[in-house]
């Protein structure tokens, strides 16, 4: 068994799949998804009772073991066959049979690298993993502390001179229809903190001290709500999205903004935090009371299925909650909390966002969810509009999502088809 050490497990099995690859016929890889099982079974003891059940297959094929970083087991040999792979599985059950990812097949659990085939895209999945490990220990090398007073002036007199247009992104929301086909339900219109911290220095964090934080954010709702222009608008859809705060509602900003800027079919949704809104329920009320007085909709951002509980639905009774999708939410299928506010909002006022698989759409489908939002929607997008592009050979699809997320900037005039850009799904 190999263990991390100085060096983590995945460079030692990056320099054993080097070691072999002159000559990598034969072996093969068994790679079992342990940081797939729920949290309590991922608890390193549990992980090496795992180990110990696949101990048959290791020295049946003299392997080599390895635990990677994220808990999941790696087998390098020769000569592994499915029969033994399902004998360990079987130990394997009789120990954790209360876990969903082992109720199915093996092979839902336990994949089988066979090379030469499956060589490079194994190498390739390691090598990722690496990567991302190595990022994550530099990331956390770098000690931040909380932004000053002082600072924060300085970052609103800086903030005051820059083309906020040009770090202001947008992402839509997709609804998808009974025969799989996605439209677009709204666009959602935001400035990220990851897009501000480029901007200052390195070892400042703009979140930690919460109150500096809420006022910087109040001075970019203000500054984002001048941003737009009356041209761009037009080409926007029926219904758009802000990321704003409570206060901001109330603001001139935001005022103007609704009733000089927007066609008069066009609806605004203010997506606001769910920790804001616990913050003052009465702020929160007394908002969306203006907003539809207004014709205009609130939307409850930013809550897991886990954090529907300390939501009384029934009293603030938002227009719509968007969901954040985690994996480990695959094998929950019965959350009654999350159940009772479909039901209480309608399916058609549950956003799922953070979708990065098939597998998360699947997941919201299967509660009745229709409207979906994050990584692998922006690539449902992006192919639709590249099929439409005339010059589609000329650039790479991340390219093309980059540049569509951006309202202006020199990163999108790069685009040789702007118009096709703002194309809706």
């Amino acid at each position: 068994m190999i263990k991390a050490g100085n060096i983590s497990p995945e460079k030692q099995l990056l320099s054993a799949l080097d070691r072999i690859a002159k000559n990598v016929r034969g072996y093969s890889v068994l790679y079992i998804n342990t940081s797939k099982l729920k949290p309590k079974n991922r608890h390193p003891q549990f992980i090496k009772i795992i180990a110990k059940s696949f101990d048959s297959v290791v020295g049946s094929v003299s392997g080599i073991l390895f635990i990677m970083s994220n808990g999941d087991i790696s087998i390098l040999s020769k000569h592994i066959t499915p029969d033994l792979v399902d004998e360990a599985f079987k130990k394997l059950r009789q120990g954790l049979a209360a876990d969903p990812l082992l109720v199915g097949q093996s092979s839902d659990f336990a994949v089988i690298y066979n090379f030469p085939n499956d060589y490079l895209n194994f190498y390739n999945r390691i090598s990722q993993m690496e990567q991302h490990l190595a990022e994550q220990e530099q990331n956390s090398e770098i000690i931040k502390r909380p932004i000053t007073a002082g600072e924060l002036d300085d970052i609103v007199a800086f903030l005051d001179e820059v083309d906020i247009g040009e770090i202001v992104k947008r992402q839509s929301v997709l609804n998808v229809n009974s025969q799989g086909k996605f439209s677009l339900r709204f666009q959602e219109f935001f400035v990220a903190v990851k897009d501000l911290n480029k901007y200052f220095n390195g070892k400042i964090d703009l979140v930690a001290n919460q109150y500096l934080f809420q006022y910087l954010t109040t001075f970019l709702d203000k500054k984002t709500l001048q941003a737009f222009s009356s041209s761009e608008l037009s080409l926007w859809p029926q219904s758009i999205s802000l990321n704003l705060n409570l206060s901001s509602v109330f603001s001139k900003e935001f005022v103007y903004f609704a009733k000089n800027f927007l066609r008069p079919d066009q609806t605004v949704i203010v997506e606001t935090q769910m920790m804001d809104i616990l913050n003052n329920i009465d702020l929160y009320l007394e908002a969306k009371d203006i907003l539809h007085k207004g014709g205009h909709k609130i939307l409850i951002d930013s809550v897991t299925p886990a954090s529907l509980g300390m939501l009384n639905v029934e009293m603030l009774m938002p227009d719509m909650i968007k969901i954040f999708w985690e994996p480990l939410l695959e094998y929950d299928t019965s959350n009654e909390y999350l159940k009772q506010t479909i039901q209480l909002l309608s399916q058609d006022n549950i956003i799922l966002a953070k979708c990065d698989s098939q597998n998360a759409v699947k997941w919201g489908l299967g509660y009745g969810i229709m409207s979906f939002q994050g990584p692998f929607i922006d690539e449902i997008e992006v192919a639709h509009l590249r099929q439409m592009c005339p010059h589609k050979q000329e650039c790479k699809a991340i390219e093309c999502l980059k540049r569509h997320r951006f309202l202006q900037g020199a990163q999108r005039q790069e685009c040789a088809s702007l118009a096709n850009l703002d194309k809706l799904l």
